[in-house]
């Protein structure tokens, strides 16, 4: 569909891409488009080494991994050197401190991750997270923009996600997803839900060959967060994002699946996300109702 014109601000998620590591003889016969520049701090190579190996698997989301001991000795450098690695590591999101436990590799079930991904906050009270209806998921051809953007073939496999995201209502919820209605057909949108109140409208594109078996099913067993889903079942780990963002009104689609009248202001938020390697690997579009919620972004 059409948008309106609207004002655009390009927000990005950027931890810092996977560095070169020249000075490990390990790595010369990498690929020439990961070549590194002439020259790079020691610390910088030792996290370029570290996060292949977390790219290659060596270490499980949730694992611990070696100790700083145990990776200077490994690398040959100081343990100040291969500190410094994981300090920038750490701030990437890419692996987690644990106080007394060690250094672990970070995953998409802990909050702070989960964060980086959905900052959409209530204006008053604390983030109690968001029940998940599930409206439709097909597997389908990519369409020419979206194979653009996820930098695959027009016509290639896909799989296509619909989804809202609901603010917690008085009662309890469990921010379980549900199940599609049937036929697909979208909820009535009557009264105040059962579940809460429709806040975001998700549309959700994913290359086909990365998530072979990715069913509505399996979307609404799933207890914890997409991006855990994906990660623990498919391998697929989100590093960083790149967003656009603009203020649009709702159309004769929208508004009904957000109880809004159509022509409600509404925020619009493209979002592409990439895995090791900066491989494109979901595109998002998602319109958020802003009444009662804000945007929230954190500038380092």
């Amino acid at each position: 569909m059409d948008e309106p014109a609207g004002f655009v601000l390009q927000c990005r998620t950027m931890p810092a891409a996977l560095p070169s590591t020249a000075a490990a003889a390990a790595l010369a016969a990498t690929d020439a488009a990961d070549a590194a520049p002439a020259f790079s701090p020691l610390y910088q190579q030792i996290k370029g080494l570290i996060t292949r190996e977390l790219q290659a698997g060596v270490w499980k989301p949730g694992e611990s991994i070696p100790s700083e001991l145990d990776l200077a000795a490994r690398f040959k450098v100081s343990q100040g050197t291969v500190r410094k690695a994981i300090d920038e590591l750490a701030a990437d999101n890419l692996l987690v401190r644990r106080q007394g436990k060690g250094t672990f590799v970070a995953t998409h079930a802990e909050q702070q991750i989960q964060y980086r991904f959905l900052r959409l906050m209530p204006d008053a009270g604390s983030d109690r997270g968001m029940a998940r209806r599930l409206l439709d998921c097909r597997r389908t051809r990519a369409p020419a923009d979206v194979a653009r953007m996820l930098d695959c073939k027009s016509g290639d496999a896909v799989v296509q996600l619909r989804r809202l995201l609901l603010a917690p209502s008085d009662g309890p919820q469990g921010g379980a997803v549900r199940r599609p209605s049937p036929e697909g057909s979208p909820p009535p949108w009557g009264g105040p839900a059962a579940d809460g109140k429709p806040v975001v409208l998700d549309e959700i594109w994913l290359p086909g060959a990365l998530f072979k078996g990715l069913t509505a099913e399996r979307l609404a067993d799933y207890k914890g967060p997409m991006y855990g889903m994906f990660e623990a079942e498919f391998g697929v780990r989100m590093i960083r994002a790149e967003e656009k963002i603009r203020a649009l009104a709702a159309d004769a689609a929208s508004a009904p699946l957000l109880a809004v009248a159509p022509g409600f202001p509404l925020l619009s938020v493209e979002r592409l996300s990439f895995t090791y390697g900066d491989k494109p690997v979901e595109l998002r579009r998602g319109l958020y109702n802003t009444e009662q919620h804000f945007y929230r972004n954190e500038l380092n």
